[in-house]
């Protein structure tokens, strides 16, 4: 299966999670996440399917494509290099911006905004049969650019994580994702641990318990 069907698998059982009533009974509580309400966490978690609505919006239509500025994509390991929330304290501004900016989608509640990621996550099927997997998209939160199918895996990594944090915050067992999901993302996890970590101290995560490291974390 493609990229493209792994991310709407995912995006499918983001919307399903964001409809649950635990979500809207639990909305003003306390996340899993240290200075998050639930609400918070998820608007964050809406917010990854919103940032594939908008780059689907000029990939998908020729007359914006064509008129905005051309743009080279990165790799998608570089993303994450440049990435300012990664080791960003939890209350530096790179971090409190993000919870802000969830705080704002989430703003309306819990049946707004389930009810606005089932329609945005309605209108993507289309759209993203109509963009190629190689088509740059400029990201505006970040200022670069990244292949189609790259920042789709990055939104699956997300919505994984997330979806995971939101449901522990409300009770809830969290689904599994479909192969076609969870395999992009771990592998992307697994790169971004070695990389951080080293080969050596991933393998031994994996496979030697007896001298495994304390942490094989890829943030």
């Amino acid at each position: 299966m493609s990229v493209k069907d792994g991310y709407l698998g995912a995006a499918e059982r983001a919307v399903e999670l964001l409809e649950a009533p635990e979500v809207a009974a639990a909305w003003e509580r306390p996340s899993a996440l240290e200075e998050m309400t639930v609400g918070g966490l998820a608007g964050h978690l809406a917010q990854q399917l919103f940032i594939v609505g908008s780059a689907l919006q000029v990939c998908a239509d020729p007359g914006l494509r064509e008129s905005g500025p051309a743009v080279v994509p990165i790799a998608l390991l570089d993303h994450y290099a440049r990435a300012a929330w990664i080791d960003a304290p939890l209350d530096g501004e790179v971090n409190a911006g993000i919870r802000a900016k969830s705080e704002e989608i989430a703003a309306e509640g819990a049946p707004a905004l389930a009810e606005l990621a089932r329609t945005v996550f309605a209108g993507q099927r289309a759209r993203l049969a109509e963009c190629p997997g190689d088509q740059a998209v400029l990201l505006p939160h970040t200022g670069w650019a990244l292949r189609l199918d790259d920042l789709l895996v990055t939104r699956m990594m997300e919505i994984a994580v997330h979806r995971d944090d939101l449901a522990v915050s409300v009770g809830l067992e969290v689904e599994e994702l479909p192969e076609a999901a969870f395999d992009p993302v771990l592998v992307l996890l697994a790169r971004l641990a070695a990389r951080r970590h080293g080969q050596a101290a991933l393998l031994r995560a994996l496979t030697r318990a007896e001298r495994a490291p304390g942490a094989v974390n890829a943030f």
